[in-house]
């Protein structure tokens, strides 16, 4: 099959769409869930987070969860709230922060050319996050979270995204976060011809963000999608936007002991690797190859040595690969911070603020902020195969649960 399909999509009636609309299911916990879905009964956290709904005490991967999902789920379709369109088509979508805007294409993307590597990724996965992603699918017999993938340069489908996003959109709300989150419908057999063949054109589409809705997608189609028959088998959920228009944020690190080592003592081994300056305000780096280190009540201002920087080497020169290399793993012990219990990321939206209270208030004792990935990175990455350290980009704007979702019929 091509990269991509058109598909009908389930989404908001358009009166409905600002009580619909929720963060992705990811990015909240449970508690702040409960209070952000408090008062709004259509809200999409009631699907993508129906723990909500529960009892406290029930864990989030218990059966009763999925349960619940489904059938608030077919409350929202018998009420009217979901609708769903009478024949497949694309959708464009443009999600607006602040002064920062992107435009891509809602699409049906084929599992076969994620399996064969035209659709390329950059992250593992973890087991827990994707079982529990797959029982989601199950359970409401569709992908519900989309997948925001990047397209490489290319005037054409950039035409034919601001020709279908000319007109009236079908949907126009700003959430409680501010974000606005504006929908087209593309209905126009020719045009979703011609968009079919330009992306059929590219030599490879890029998973940005929703690796474990992906794979999960992966799982759920092996598992059950041969024998279900529906239209959408063999796909998943996607976004698809120009990889010159995403907008990746900081993914800072935080860790909570010096592994033996005292202040001064690791700052000594640190410039063995690093140019190492205090600094009396946060740091915020102004460039690759430069860290903010938060430590023992003072900020410092980092820098690779030149010489160990790989030119070569797209996955050996992000800050992330030169940090853990040189600093992170020898000195601090974390070898594997996808399962080391001492290390956790913080998004760059929190600020540096957030860094500097977790080593205040003694939860941690040692912060790093990080430049942002550049997305010409993720590609090249992406391009060669190889796996970037979790938690490398923080991408903003966050796309919405609840806009489109793909019935797996």
């Amino acid at each position: 099959m091509t990269l991509i399909r058109p598909f009908r999509a389930l989404r908001p009636a358009p009166s409905k769409a600002e009580d619909v609309i929720a963060p992705p299911y990811d990015v909240l916990s449970s508690d702040e869930a409960r209070k952000r879905a408090k008062g709004r009964p259509w809200s999409f956290l009631h699907i993508s987070k129906p723990e909500i709904d529960l009892d406290p005490s029930v864990h989030v991967y218990s059966e009763a969860v999925y349960k619940k999902a489904a059938e608030n789920l077919a409350t929202m379709i018998e009420a009217g709230i979901l609708e769903r369109d009478a024949k497949p088509n694309y959708y464009v979508y443009r999600v607006t922060m602040g002064d920062h805007s992107q435009t891509g294409l809602v699409a049906a993307a084929s599992l076969e050319a994620y399996r064969a590597g035209r659709i390329r990724k950059h992250e593992f996965t973890t087991p827990a996050k994707e079982n529990d992603r797959i029982r989601q699918i199950e359970a409401l017999k569709a992908q519900t979270g989309p997948v925001m993938m990047a397209y490489p340069t290319s005037p054409q489908v950039d035409a034919l995204l601001a020709q279908s996003s000319a007109g009236e959109p079908a949907l126009d709300v700003t959430a409680d976060d501010g974000v606005r989150h504006t929908l087209w419908v593309v209905d126009d057999d020719r045009l979703i011809t011609e968009i079919t063949g330009r992306i059929e054109d590219l030599a490879a589409l890029y998973i940005a963000d929703g690796h474990h809705r992906s794979a999960a997608a992966d799982k759920v189609d092996e598992n059950i999608g041969a024998n279900d028959g529906g239209d959408d088998t063999g796909t998943f959920l996607t976004v698809i936007f120009p990889a010159d228009q995403m907008n990746i944020l900081d993914y800072n690190r935080v860790i909570t002991d010096l592994n033996g080592h005292d202040p001064k003592k690791l700052i000594a081994e640190i410039e063995n690797s690093f140019a190492i300056e205090p600094v009396s305000q946060p740091v915020r780096p102004a460039m690759p190859g430069e860290f903010g280190m938060y430590l023992a009540g003072g900020w410092y201002r980092l820098r690779i040595k030149p010489e160990l920087v790989p030119a070569d080497d797209p996955l050996g020169r992000l800050d992330i690969s030169l940090l853990s290399k040189h600093l992170i793993e020898p000195l601090l012990g974390i070898s594997d911070p996808r399962r080391d219990k001492r290390i956790d990321f913080v998004g760059g939206s929190r600020g540096l603020e957030a860094l500097q209270a977790r080593v205040n208030s003694g939860e941690m004792a040692i912060a790093f902020a990080f430049y942002p990935t550049a997305m010409s990175d993720v590609l090249a990455v992406a391009d060669t195969g190889e796996v970037m350290p979790p938690k490398s980009t923080w991408f903003e704007p966050k796309l919405a649960d609840g806009l489109v979702s793909l019935v797996l019929d």
